[in-house]
This record gives C-alpha cells, structure tokens and sequence, in this order.
C-alpha cells in the first residue's frame, strides 16, 4: 500500500504538472510536455528516495537540484558536458545562450511558437524548477499551503501571455491540481493524528472533534489562494511583442453591435512571411483595375507608437455594413476616384484574422463571422473566423490625387491631428533632427512627404535587406537612419515617425505589395508581398499611401509631380524591378547569388520586426524577474500567515506520542495555545504560572466552558511537564488548542479574526528570534577576536 509521503510526492509531480497545461497552446507541438514529466518524475523520484533514507531536509533538496542539473545536461547539453553527463563551464554556457536564444524566439514568434531548443528549454527548465519548489515545500518541508505560489506563479505566466478564451479551462485544472495536494496533505496529517491520538475516548461511530479541522482549514487557505490567482494577473503589466502578444481569436460578442478589438501585433506574420523558404502563394486576386501596380491589398493600419513598436489602437468594432460603406476619412467630393471590383481567393493555408482588401473599400461580399472596425475601415474574424479557403468581393475606391490637391490640402481636424501626430519621449532626437534636414526648404506637408520618400528610395543611400540586424528599442530608429540598412518595417517605421515629428498625421499599414500578374489575367500573391508602408493624412484626400521601401512595391504617382523630368522611376511599374545593388551584408547561404537576393529568393534571417528596445525583445532573464516579481507580491503580504500556518502545524505535529518527547510536545502545544490568545488579542504575561496565565487567557477572551475547560487542561500538562519527575504523555492536546482558537474566534469581530489569519501579533516572535541571532553572532564574532597588548617596556 502507497504510504502517506509518497502519495503526497505523487500529488505534487501531478500537480505541477497539470499548472503546467496552461502552457500547451503557446507553443507547437506540445511533446515538450511528455519530456518535461518524464523528467519532472525522476526529480520527484530523487526526493522520495531521499526522504526514504532519510536525509535531512536541505540535502535532500540539494539531491534534488544536483539531479536536476544533470538531467537538463543530458537532455540539452550533452556535447558541452564533461563525459557527457557532468556539467562544466561550457554547458552553462551553453545553457545562457540557448536560453538567450529562447528569449528572441519568445519575442519572435506568433501564438502558438514553434517548438525551437531555446523555447524548449525555457520550458521544461521552468517546469522542473517549479516542481522542485512544490516538492520541496508540499512533502519535504511538510507544507502544502505555500505550494500553490510556485504552482500560481506558472499558471500567472501563462495566463499572462495567453489570452485564447479557454483560460478557465486551464485554470481548474490548474485550481484542482492544488486543491488535490491540499487534501493529501491533510488525509496524511489526520491519519498520523489518528494514530497518535487512537486511545482517545470516544464511541465507535464518533468523529475526533478537532478531525474536520485541518480539512477546512486547507479548503479555506485554498479559497484564498485560488481567489488571489484570480486577481493577481488583472494586476500585472501586460507585455507585448512576439508570444507577448495577446492574439485571441474572438474579437467580440454577439451578433450585434459593439465589442472591441484588441491591440494586437501583426508585424511577427509579415516578419515570418518575408523569412519563408519558399515563396508560397497565398491568394489568387482578379481586379478590374488596368494596371495592377497600385493594388496593394491591406490587412490592418498600426496607429498606436509608444517609442518601441507601432501597434494597431483598442478599437469598437461593429457588424459588417449593409451595402456601401461610409466615405472614408478626410475624401472630399472634388478628389477623382474610381468604383473597382477586385475577387480574391485566399489558400487553405493562409490564416489571417483580418480580411485582405484594397483601401479604402466600399463595400464587401463575404461569407462567415466578420465585424467591421469604422475608423481603420477593416474587417476581422469574430469567434475563430479567419481568411482559410475564402473566396470574396470588394469594391473599393481608387483615389487618385493631384499633386496640386496635396499642396493645398488644409490643416487637418485637431483631434485627429492631435492623435496621429503623437510622439513617445523616448524616441531619440537624431529622429525629427533627419526629418527636418531632409525636408528643408519643403513649403508644406505635401512636400515634406515626397522629400521624406525620395531620402529613402533615391539620394539617402538606403539598401532594401531583409538580414540585416539594425537591433531593437527606442534606439532601432537612429541605428537604421545611420546604416541605412534594413526592409520594408524599418523604413515605414522611421518615415511614419518623422512625418509624426514634422506634424503630419501618420500611420503603419501592413498588408501585401501588388503581386505578380498571371497569363489568365489573374494576380498571384504570395508570402513574400507581405508588406508594410506608411500613410500619411491630407484633408480633402484621406489617408494617402507612400511608398519609401526601395526595390518593393510601387511608388504612387501624385509623388511625381513632373514624370518627365523627374528622376524618380515609372509609377506605372513596380519598383522592385529597378536595378538594385546586392547588399554588402553576406549571405548566410553560400549558394545565395546576387540576382536572387535582387528577387528575393534567398531565405532569410528572421529579421527585427517591431524595433523593441535595445535587448531584442525580452529576455529569459526578463521573463524570470517578471515570475520572481509576481511570486514576490503574493509571498510578501501572505508571509505572516504562512509563517503562522508552518508554526501550527509543527507546534500540534504528531510528535509527543512517547515519554521522551511528552515534555517538549506539551511546551509546543503551551506556546501555541498563547501565541493564538495574543493573536486574538490577549497578550503574553511571562510573569504568570501556566494556572495563571490560563485564566487569564479565559477571562480575556470570553471563553465558554468548554473552550475554558480545554485551556486548564493544557496548562494542568505544562505543570506536570515543569513540576512531575515523569512527565507522561497527555492525548488530545492539539484538539484542546482548535476548540480554544474556535472560542476565542465566536466573540471576536470580522476586523480582529482577519488580523489574526492575514497579520498575526505572534509573528513578531520572527523579529525577536533574528533579533537574538544576530547579538549572538555579534558575541562569537567578539568573542573570536584576539586581544592586543602592548609589550612591557624592559626596565634598564
């Protein structure tokens, strides 16, 4: 038969285990779990062995760590371990650079990531390491209250980068893992109690009185604990970016109007298209349009820049509009448009919550649950809905400008300048310092614009170069504007923020450059025309696209006011055609040539995408503080009734069953019956004898006569201890102690019985205990220093 400790052991392994699932849809494929409880169970193996043995408790910890420094060397490092098996310097090492590397894919990566070295690591490492607290705290130290932290602490952080809409699935799974330790712990506690205290007299059908107790005491410090996971993660900051991008797929409720959008990053699919292997077409596009080369198709407009990324604006999102579609922002009636059709066929393959569509649309065919977002003029899936296997119709406007309307364009509205023109402290001045030596002599926005555009693609020297690294943060910026390296996010990124430093409203679309024309009059996209441009605002036209990438897209022809003598290349031809040197930058691919780094077909370096801060993205070691810091905020509050809860626990143990420790037990049982009264109030007088000091303890804290009967009995123990040559052993000590702590509780007020659970007076007995320790080290430490005496002077 399973023994208490090992069941306990086991709950604990299972445990952990099942706060880990809240894990499993970040990250593909989830075989990283299978691993992380093999291992998990050869840990928890390790310390049931120890703990057999026994071993005292802090070495049978360390056994445990040991052990679980070896497995993650065997597993993860074994070419950089001495004899494959001992770590030395090069596999920790090793260690912090595929933890390193972990960190970037972590940054990287869209929900759900692919399971990369780094990423499984960080995993399985953080499993293990939760599991050893739990271990550790649950069986080896004997309490399984301050287990459900670390078990809290893992499920935080998955709650915190996951937000799919079965969070509460996790959560109960999570919830009863916790609550099944709990109930171990007291099946194993009330079974050494019913052993020690088994010739207690009673009926046979009769319940111990003080039995119940431990169980609603767990099931209360359960309630608290689950509520505070419930609380904790509201509070804690969200993080962006990669996996920290919260991309849920149901936007909204309902079929009605109303709901939100959250502002999520879809730069990592443009990132992970442009990083593709092979170029994988997409859709399959039909316009009405004669030329095709201004048919960018737009995905979602990024408004929002907080000086590290651009994202899109927590936006309400309605139903679809019946019909045509309001006019778009800003297009007055004198601005020439043209009403085209344009069919597009998206692949199997192609996931994407928003809907592809040329700007700005007047009107869609489509099937499915799509709400419509007004002020981007965009549609995204509701409830799981995405653009696999879709077949649809837009009609759409295509605004083509003057030159001159540019020119005249008058201010703006305030508010939307306001919003679009706002600019973090944190972005670097060399930023609207570029912006306006390249626009001087530029007599309004219009021109300021071209300038802008013409700096990137003709005179400033930029490379088009999808490996290049710029780096990240609020510094990514100044870094590209001096290497003048970098792909189509960078330099839609930095002309949007010099627009912004100018006063010109701007923003970031992300969608596909024009693609590729087809003999059947069809237009094939594919993943390599993920794209990114700027729009900037003009009253009396709307949001105007530009085109500042060199060698992609097409550059839109109100941006050459005099084709003929204009040195700037034929709008009516993609600009990706134009000669272009190779980068300096070398392949990573030795059969790389220049031509197809000119065509693009080389595969790339996953590149940078949303210019985080100087570190790439967060770090391993940031996502652990971020961890530690949680565990902190709910340790701190909570450690006086942990602390309290550990006491008791010891104090009323199942010790005290043989003549030996008869003594002692009844002490512990003396201080415990004291330390609760002065918790409820009463306060410790040293001065009195145990009779004494129990009817005090009765007077003051309105005790009945049962609860005053059970404090004479304890105190009637204490003096056989003190005054009787053999003290013997007294049953039923520790239920005296509940039935005095449920009569000091019945006349007490809410304000005092929470005082005495959460702020305990006692725990101040912590203080007095350093306290004494570090006098005593401070008299060793004099104690141990020589004593210096001059040498006595010879008398001549």
């Amino acid at each position: 038969m399973i023994s208490g400790r090992a069941r306990l052991a086991l709950c604990a392994w299972a445990a952990t285990l099942m706060a880990a699932s809240a894990l499993l849809p970040l990250v593909e494929p989830a075989s990283w779990m299978l691993q992380a409880a093999l291992l998990l169970a050869v840990q928890s193996g390790v310390g049931a062995a120890a703990r057999r043995v026994p071993l005292a408790r802090p070495v049978t910890v360390g056994a445990q760590v040991l052990v679980t420094l070896v497995l993650l060397t065997l597993v993860f490092a074994r070419e950089h371990a001495v004899a494959g098996l001992i770590p030395g310097p090069d596999a920790f090492r090793f260690f912090a650079d595929l933890l390193e590397q972990g960190g970037d894919d972590v940054s990287r990566y869209a929900i759900p990531a692919p399971l990369s070295d780094g990423i499984r690591l960080m995993l399985v490492g953080g499993v293990l390491v939760i599991g050893l607290l739990v271990d550790a705290l649950a069986v080896t130290f004997r309490s399984a209250a301050p287990a459900g932290l670390p078990l809290l602490a893992l499920y935080s952080v998955a709650a915190g980068l996951a937000d799919n809409g079965v969070d509460w699935l996790w959560f109960l799974l999570a919830a009863a893992g916790y609550l099944m330790l709990l109930l171990a712990e007291g099946r194993d506690r009330l079974s050494q109690w019913g052993r020690v205290f088994g010739g207690a007299t009673r009926g046979p059908g009769d319940r111990p009185p003080g039995a119940v107790a431990p169980v609603r005491t767990g099931r209360r410090i359960g309630v608290v604990a689950l509520g505070i996971a419930l609380v904790v993660p509201l509070g804690l900051p969200a993080m962006n970016g990669g996996l920290l991008d919260a991309t849920g797929t149901g936007v909204g409720s309902g079929s009605g109007g109303g709901g939100t959008i959250s502002a999520v990053n879809p730069l990592v699919s443009l990132r992970d298209s442009l990083n593709v292997d092979e170029d994988r077409q997409v859709m399959s596009v039909r316009s009405e349009m004669t030329d095709v080369s201004d048919l960018y198709l737009r995905i979602v407009s990024l408004d929002d820049f907080d000086g590290t990324t651009w994202k899109p604006s927590k936006r309400s999102i309605t139903t679809v509009p019946d019909g045509t579609f309001p006019t778009p922002p800003g297009l007055g009636p004198d601005t020439r448009r043209t009403e085209v059709g344009t069919t597009i066929s998206t692949a199997d393959g192609y996931g994407q919550d928003w809907l592809p569509m040329p700007y700005p649309p007047s009107g869609v065919s489509i099937g499915g649950n799509w709400r419509y977002e007004p002020v981007g003029m965009t549609l995204v899936g509701d409830h799981g809905q995405n653009t696999r296997g879709l077949s649809y119709e837009v009609r759409s406007l295509h605004v083509q400008p003057t030159p001159e309307q540019l020119s005249d364009a008058p201010e703006p509205p305030p508010a939307l300048e306001r919003e679009y023109t706002e600019l973090p402290d944190s972005l670097p001045g060399v930023v609207s310092r570029t912006a306006r030596e390249v626009t001087e002599g530029a007599d309004n926005p219009y021109e300021q614009a071209v300038e802008l555009q013409e700096y990137f693609t003709l005179n400033g020297g930029f490379e088009y170069d999808t490996e290049v690294d710029v780096g990240s943060g609020s510094q990514a910026i100044a870094r590209f504007l001096r290497d003048r390296q970098g792909f189509c996010v960078h330099f839609s990124f930095a002309m949007a923020s010099m627009a912004r430093s100018l006063g010109i409203p701007a923003r970031v679309a992300v969608g596909f450059a024009p693609g590729t024309p087809q003999a059947d009059g069809t237009v094939a996209v594919g993943l390599r025309d993920a794209h990114a441009w700027p729009e900037l605002y003009f009253e009396g036209v709307g949001w105007t696209r530009f085109e500042p990438t060199p060698t992609r897209g097409s550059t839109p022809s109100y941006t050459v006011p005099d084709a003929a003598d204009s040195t700037v290349p034929d709008p009516a031809r993609p600009s990706r055609a134009a000669p272009v040197e190779p980068s300096a930058a070398p392949s990573q691919s030795e059969s790389c040539t220049a031509q197809d780094k000119k065509l693009e077909a080389c595969a790339d370096e996953s590149p940078q995408a949303a210019l985080p801060t100087d570190g790439d993205g967060p770090k391993w070691y940031a996502l652990l503080a971020w961890a530690l810091a949680g565990l902190a905020v709910l340790v701190l509050p909570l450690s006086p009734m942990l602390w309290r809860t550990r006491t008791r626990s010891v104090r009323l143990g199942a010790h005290g069953r043989s003549e030996a420790d008869a003594g002692s037990y009844a002490l512990a049982v003396w201080d415990e019956l004291t330390d609760t009264a002065w918790d409820y109030g009463v306060s410790p007088d040293e001065s009195l004898t145990p009779r004494g000091a129990a009817a005090r303890i009765v007077r003051l804290g309105r005790l009945d006569q049962g609860a005053a009967a059970s404090v004479h009995r304890v105190a009637d123990a204490v003096e056989q201890v003190l005054y009787a040559p053999r003290p013997r052993p007294v049953a039923g000590l520790a239920d005296d102690v509940r039935r005095v702590v449920a009569g000091l509780r019945a006349p007490a007020g809410r304000g005092t019985r929470l005082r005495a659970v959460f702020a305990p007076r006692s725990t101040v007995r912590v203080v007095w205990a350093v306290s004494a320790w570090w006098s005593g080290v401070r008299e060793r430490v004099v104690a141990l220093r020589p004593t210096w005496r001059k040498p006595s002077r010879q008398q001549g």
